[in-house]
């Protein structure tokens, strides 16, 4: 195998490298169709001392996986009973998940990631709550940037400005803004490897309505196999201006999941 050659390294002098991952800790926002997030030493220093004064502390993690920042796996979403590609979820869904489609089944994305940042496109920092975004705002957004098949799409709201304020994240009396169905057609008609947002649904979230109904999960998740990532911090990112950028993604590699906690790194130059 041929190796790398030598100025390819050189591109990375000097790059820096962003975390789009909100940091996880017990009481973080979170929808509440999942376990919650929970995290608590088991052991703590002093508890057991070692013959030669060592000491060792650890601790024990309940999540959901779909907590945090976190990648939807294929399997997380069925119409009428069906996978992506026609797969019967029943028949797949098992006490230890699922036998096909589960998040083991992604492979760690390394690529090209496209930035749509909507909050901009409007001249504000943060869409108001429960916008629905359309598809002349991605347009609009889109307007200076390719996307091509293949790419990480992101698109941005704004929304992980209000991480701290944790109702008003959640949603839980105005809604929280996000693509709805007809925007959701038009990203998977440019056939992205996966797209992500800042909420914790990427879904136009309606005032009062919560997740009554995901018509973008559908859409990517069972009739177009593209994988959601969620709950991303991109405020960093979005000052910076950039639009396109190196997308690190790997999500846990739990077996049958439907879904994984990731820590997304953006690479800019």
């Amino acid at each position: 195998m041929p190796d790398w050659p030598a100025d390819v390294w050189e591109l990375f002098d000097g790059a820096r490298v962003v975390d789009l991952s909100q940091p996880m800790r017990t009481g973080m926002p979170q929808s509440p169709n999942h376990p919650p997030f929970r995290m608590t030493l088991e052991r703590r220093h002093g508890d057991v001392v070692r013959a030669d004064g060592g000491s060792a502390a650890n601790e024990i993690i309940v999540t959901g996986g779909h907590v945090g920042t976190h990648v939807d796996a294929l399997a997380h979403v069925s119409q009428q009973g069906m996978l992506y590609g026609s797969r019967d979820a029943r028949a797949l869904q098992g006490n230890e998940g699922f036998t096909e489609l589960g998040i083991d089944a992604f492979p760690p994305y390394a690529g090209r990631a496209v930035l749509l940042d909507v909050a901009r496109v409007h001249g504000v920092a943060t869409l108001a709550p429960g916008y629905e975004i359309t598809v002349e705002d991605l347009e609009r957004a889109s307007a200076e940037v390719s996307i091509r098949p293949g790419d990480a799409v992101l698109v941005a709201t704004g929304w992980s400005r209000l991480w701290r304020s944790r109702e008003e994240f959640v949603g839980v009396s105005g809604g929280a803004p996000g693509p709805g169905e007809e925007a959701g057609r038009w990203l998977a008609a440019h056939r992205p490897r996966v797209v992500g947002g800042e909420t914790i649904a990427f879904e136009h979230v309606a005032a009062g309505r919560g997740h009554a109904t995901l018509p973008v999960h559908r859409v990517m998740l069972v009739e177009s196999g593209i994988n959601i990532v969620e709950t991303m911090r991109l405020d960093a990112l979005l000052d910076t201006g950039v639009t396109e950028f190196l997308l690190v993604l790997n999500p846990l590699n739990v077996v049958g999941a439907t879904g994984s906690p990731v820590r997304p790194l953006a690479v800019l130059p």
